[in-house]
């Protein structure tokens, strides 16, 4: 497997093999130690001598199930420490078929706007003069126009090339739409700096790759497809619901954000339900149980149609339902899928828009429940000209400090996901321990801490922490967790078909002494940017405001949160 560099400012690119200390490393814990090693932790996140990384998985390109995700690493202009952030899509199907562990992005911008192109025979940087200010969908469809179907297409929207503190790159998924997005941390302003419009992976002429030990794989490939399909959470809810079946779930436990994390349920959440998008999209003919890459079992995206059966979005995900629905006050999912849409193309992250839009209209500068409202200060990133627009664009942390609203649901300058960390401590843990700021995927899902006394979140969260960056380094979808994480059967069936196709000999020990590693590298990189145990916590109104319907406010001392931190590398 090799490295791929492309240096701005030499114009240049070079292909070096991966070395040997980075061997046991794939996906996050790759991108996370070099950003470690090679990026200046005090350095300007949008200027020269930021860096960004992509890398696949350990078994990117090959033919298992939910293999194909790949992760991002930089330092983050939201939170000025280290972010990784990952995508599905067919992104890491092509990387792993061209032989690619990683890329990097370095050394300045370029002159002009371009795009990357990687395919078989040619990398090479191409003008992208054409497509400044176009969307992420008509970005897309032009790539497929000059090279075909069987690519893969990572682009940043207006959003981006404005550097707003927001912006994502999106990715296509299996279909070749951009529904796919590395989302936190405003990671698509570091591409808009570099001027870097798109990057196309062009899998034509490639072929899956082929295991070193084909009967070691085959055995434990089934085993491992059983496991996932057996599991109630991956082969059972999310084929049939999506993600968005936590709706009702959260809302019960009093945990869904609602009116700018003002209250924990929403009184129109069965309208914006996993059920009801079941029920919307089997009457109209939309797809319920969608894979984001070939192959995956688990099928939890979606293709989201309105009442004529035309395409509005896809991937429509829990997170991006609530906080753009009932943190908004918004109950209608016709209207949230159209406000999903227009942030998929304009490249913003649903999570830090939709909270900003919360801290907004908790401000009283919009109305809760005015989609229009939402519609058009989405619609105004385009063109950069409308000035509330152009706030929100940069985030919940700066939108509160424009309209001097306290009440902002952040952890080092990142938005909240779509669980309110009062009536569910353990995820208060999570975000408060992570080293990326308020960030649902650092551990467990909110489900598991449901179902345990608050004394026992302490060792539960230490544990999800170090399980989900240990899953993370293999590149797999986090989703697998639910199987995973639940059966030593499953995780050991994961282990020998890593090494099967590697020719690594990982045993469960060395799997989770990795995910604390990992956590290690990035923890350092925050203290050597600055980041302090001071920014690890909740904001202060979550200690004080009672949360309704269980009246209960965050109430774990910061000592145990100190700890923790400490504990997880």
């Amino acid at each position: 497997m090799k490295i791929l560099r492309i240096n701005l400012s030499k114009n240049n690119i070079v292909s070096e093999d991966l070395p040997s200390k980075y061997q046991h490393l794939s996906a996050r814990g790759l991108v996370s130690k070099l950003v470690l090693d090679e990026i200046d932790p005090l350095c300007d996140p949008l200027g020269i001598n930021n860096k960004i990384f992509f890398s696949s998985g350990f078994l990117a390109g090959t033919n298992v199930s939910s293999s194909g995700r790949v992760s991002l690493g930089t330092k983050s202009p939201l939170t000025g420490g280290i972010k990784e952030s990952s995508s599905g899509g067919t992104l890491g199907m092509y990387f792993g078929r061209l032989g690619i562990r990683a890329l990097a992005i370095e050394n300045g911008s370029a002159d002009n706007w371009v795009y990357l192109y990687i395919g078989k025979e040619e990398v090479s940087l191409k003008s992208a003069e054409d497509l400044v200010g176009l969307g992420c969908y008509e970005t897309t469809k032009k790539m497929k126009d000059i090279y075909g179907s069987r690519i893969g297409v990572l682009s940043i929207g207006p959003a981006g090339e404005q550097m707003y503190l927001s912006s994502c790159i999106s990715v296509t998924d299996k279909d070749g739409d951009p529904t796919r997005q590395f989302g936190r941390g405003g990671v698509g302003a570091v591409l808009g700096a570099k001027k870097i419009k798109a990057i196309v992976i062009d899998g034509n002429g490639t072929e899956n790759i082929k295991p070193l030990n084909e009967e070691k794989a085959k055995i434990y490939n089934k085993l491992f497809v059983s496991k996932l399909m057996e599991n109630p959470v991956s082969g059972k809810s999310f084929p049939k619901y999506g993600t968005n079946v936590l709706v009702n779930i959260v809302n019960a436990y009093g945990a869904l954000p609602t009116h700018s994390f003002r209250e924990g349920s929403f009184e129109h959440a069965d309208n914006i339900s996993g059920e009801k998008m079941n029920q919307i999209l089997e009457a109209r003919g939309g797809q319920v149980g969608h894979s984001c890459m070939p192959g995956c079992v688990i099928r939890c995206s979606n293709v989201y149609v309105d009442e004529s059966g035309k395409n509005i979005t896809g991937g429509f995900e829990y997170e991006s339902v609530c906080l753009l629905g009932s943190n908004l006050g918004i109950g209608d999912l016709d209207d949230i899928a159209r406000l999903n849409r227009i942030c998929d193309d304009v490249g913003v992250d649903t999570v830090e828009c939709g909270v900003a839009l919360g801290v907004a209209m908790d401000s009283g500068i919009i109305e809760f429940g005015n989609f229009r409202a939402c519609e058009e200060i989405l619609n105004g990133m385009y063109s950069n000209k409308n000035f509330l627009s152009r706030i929100i664009g940069q985030g919940a942390k700066v939108t509160g400090k424009v309209f001097n609203n306290l009440r902002v649901p952040e952890v080092k300058g990142q938005a909240m996901a779509a669980y309110d960390p009062r009536p569910l401590t353990g995820m208060g843990l999570v975000y408060c321990s992570s080293p990326m700021g308020a960030d649902h995927t650092a551990g467990a899902s909110c489900t598991v801490f449901m179902k345990n006394e608050k004394e026992k979140h302490v060792d539960i969260t230490i544990n999800s922490i170090i399980q989900s960056t240990a899953l993370e380094n293999t590149g797999l979808c986090r989703f697998t967790s639910y199987a995973v994480n639940s059966s030593d059967e499953t995780l050991n069936a994961l282990l020998e078909l890593i090494n099967a196709y590697t020719g690594l000999k990982l045993t469960p020990d060395q799997y989770f002494d990795i995910g604390k590693e990992i956590n290690g590298y990035e923890i350092k990189f925050n203290e050597l940017a600055g980041l302090t145990n001071v920014d690890n916590k909740l904001p202060e109104f979550m200690r004080s405001e009672k949360l309704d319907p269980k009246s209960v406010v965050f109430d774990i001392d910061q000592n145990t949160i100190d700890e923790i931190v400490k504990k997880i590398h």
